[in-house]
């Protein structure tokens, strides 16, 4: 079975003590996870130690970066290298989040340096994509999808791309409190994984996590997970909820 990943993402929340309080009440919660389930965990920069360290020898745990510059090193005050990531062992990054497409500017350009600066570094890239509304009431988010896709990914080889989480986000359901149907979850992830064939063969396509993203909560995660090709979520909100993400990853297939 492919890996099946819980991913939170806490964005700009919380402070250190909060983090630390969140993360210790949610590993009370004891969750076995089996050999092919992760729970990861992207926190602030200034978090990534102690969160590092909390989950330190828990199976099936990690921590993720929000995110890494696009250059290798050098005077870009305020940015963060790929390089120290994997200096202080973080295992995962999140790219290409919406709100770093649309608050920073981020292009699918500049995410292909940033995954090609990740990959380098033996950090795997939690990659997003997704469309807006007005997109998807266009009914053009197929095209837009695979746009995304295939001008930050498509460079990469074939042992490359298996590295890759893929993360899909309908940007008219994060945070809004809509979520895309069970349905249309699994059609878009089909047709993702239909454009990785198309590139790359079923065989690596099949090997590819893709996750869902967009206002995923304990309520709704086990009927999104239940669908063939959904393998988890990148979770916002819930995931600032100890026991609301923790029946998240409970309910990973």
């Amino acid at each position: 079975m492919r890996q099946q990943i819980a991913a939170a993402n806490w964005k700009m929340n919380l402070t250190y003590q909060q983090g630390e309080q969140l993360l210790d009440v949610l590993l009370k919660e004891a969750i076995a996870l089996k050999d092919h389930q992760r729970a990861v965990f992207a926190v602030p920069f200034p978090y990534l130690i102690m969160a590092a360290q909390k989950l330190d020898g828990k199976k099936g745990y990690a921590v993720s970066a929000q995110n890494c510059s696009d250059k290798k090193s050098g005077a870009y005050t305020g940015e963060v290298a790929a390089e120290m990531l994997k200096s202080i062992n973080i295992p995962y990054c999140v790219l290409g989040h919406s709100e770093r497409r649309e608050y920073f500017g981020e292009d699918n350009l500049t995410l292909a340096q940033k995954v090609l600066l990740c990959l380098e570094n033996n950090i795997t890239p939690i990659f997003c994509c997704g469309e807006p509304l007005h997109i998807r009431e266009a009914n053009a988010q197929q095209e837009f999808v695979a746009t995304q896709l295939k001008e930050s990914l498509f460079g990469l080889a074939d042992d490359a791309i298996r590295k890759i989480v893929v993360a899909y986000e309908p940007i008219w359901a994060i945070g809004t409190g809509r979520t895309a149907s069970a349905a249309q979850a699994q059609e878009m992830h089909k047709h993702i994984r239909e454009f990785l064939t198309a590139k790359y063969g079923a065989a690596t396509a099949n090997e590819i996590p893709i996750l869902y993203g967009g206002s995923v909560k304990g309520a709704n995660a086990s009927e999104l997970f239940g669908c063939s090709d959904v393998d988890g979520g990148l979770v916002g909100g819930a995931s600032l909820n100890a026991s609301e993400f923790a029946s998240i990853i409970r309910s990973l297939k």
